[in-house]
C-alpha cells in the first residue's frame, strides 16, 4: 500500500496539473511546447499490465481550441527500491504514447537522493536502440521557494520545496513564504499542504511556524496525525531504550556494541520493558537477548 507521503506527493501533480510540465522545464531542463491546457486523465493501463497497475498521474499537455495533445507526461512517485518499475515503466510510456497520440515523458519524482540515483538508472528494454532513461526530480532538482509571492504563485512547488529541503535552515524561510500563501487556498488544501509543510520542516522552523500559527492550532489531515503520533510513539521507545542501558550503567555492567545496537533499534515497546526488568537481575548484558520470556 502507498505510503501517506506517497501519496500526498502524488497530490499535488494531480492538484496542480501544470506542475508537471513546470519541474521538466525549470529544474531539468527539459523542451516542453507551448500549451493552452494541462489535463490530468486515467492512468490505468489494463489493457497489459495487471488491473492492480497504474501510473501515480498522467498529465496531458494540451494545444488550441481543439484541445491537441501535445505532450503528455507518466508521474511516478518512488520512495523505496520495486524491482517491477524498470519492466512497467516502459509500458506506461508506450501506453500513454499510443492512448493520446503525442511524445510522452516518464518523470519519477523522489525526495530520497539516493533514490534519485536509483530511478535515473536507464532501463535497456531489450530491443535495438531502445533505452529508457526516466527524468528525475530529486532534492536537488526541486527549487527552494523562499518568496511569499512565488509560494502564493504555486502553493504546490512550495510544498514540494518544503519536503525537499525543510530540513534544511532554509527550512524556516520555505515554511514562513508558504504560510503567506496558505490564506488563498481552499479549506481542504490548506489543511493538507499546512500539515505536510509544518511536518516536513526541522525542528527549530517547526516551532518558529507554529509560534506564527494561531493559537491552539490542530493538525487537520491524516498525514500530519500520523507524523505526531508517530513522533510520540518514536520517542517514548528511545527514552525506554535508553533506560535499559542506564540499569547496566548504574549497575557497572559493561554493554557489548552488539547488545547497544540491539536494544537502541528495538521498536517493540513491550520488549523494552521486559529487558528494563531483566536488566535489573542478569549479570552480564549478553545474557539479555538470549530470552524475551522473562
Amino acid at each position: 500500500m502507498p505510503s501517506v507521503t506517497h501519496e500526498a506527493l502524488v497530490e499535488l501533480f494531480k492538484n496542480r496539473p501544470t506542475l508537471a510540465a513546470e519541474m521538466l522545464q525549470d529544474a531539468l531542463g527539459q523542451p516542453v511546447p507551448a500549451f493552452t491546457e494541462a489535463r490530468v486523465e486515467p492512468s490505468d493501463f489494463t489493457e497489459i499490465v495487471p488491473s492492480d497497475r497504474r501510473a501515480d498521474a498522467v498529465i496531458v499537455l494540451l494545444v488550441g481550441e481543439q484541445e491537441r495533445p501535445a505532450m503528455a507526461i507518466v508521474v511516478e512517485v518512488q520512495l523505496g527500491v520495486d524491482l517491477d518499475k524498470p519492466y512497467v515503466w516502459p509500458v506506461y510510456v508506450t501506453q500513454t504514447r499510443a492512448r493520446h497520440r503525442c511524445p510522452t515523458r516518464l518523470l519519477t519524482v523522489t525526495i530520497n537522493p539516493k533514490m534519485a540515483r536509483w530511478c535515473s538508472q536507464p532501463i535497456d528494454t531489450g530491443h535495438p536502440g531502445w533505452i529508457l532513461t526516466p527524468l528525475v526530480l530529486g532534492p536537488e532538482g526541486v527549487p527552494v521557494v523562499t518568496d511569499a509571492e512565488q509560494a502564493k504563485a504555486a502553493p504546490e512547488v512550495a510544498v514540494l520545496s518544503a519536503m525537499a529541503h525543510g530540513q534544511e535552515e532554509v527550512g524556516e524561510a520555505i515554511g514562513v513564504a508558504f504560510l503567506a500563501a496558505a490564506a488563498g487556498l481552499d479549506e481542504e488544501r490548506r489543511a493538507l499542504y499546512g500539515d505536510l509543510v509544518l511536518s516536513s520542516l526541522n525542528e527549530a522552523a517547526r516551532r518558529t511556524l507554529e509560534a506564527m500559527m494561531k493559537s491552539g492550532y490542530e493538525f487537520q489531515s491524516e498525514f500530519a496525525r500520523s507524523y505526531v503520533a508517530k513522533g510520540v510513539e518514536k520517542g517514548r521507545l528511545e527514552a525506554k531504550a535508553q533506560a535499559v542501558l542506564a540499569v547496566f550503567d548504574a549497575r557497572g555492567l559493561e554493554v557489548p556494541a552488539e547488545v547497544r545496537e540491539r536494544v537502541l533499534a528495538s521498536t517493540d515497546l513491550a520488549e523494552l520493558d521486559r529487558w528494563i526488568r531483566r536488566a535489573a537481575v542478569i549479570s552480564d548484558a549478553r545474557e539479555l537477548l538470549a530470552t524475551t520470556d522473562s
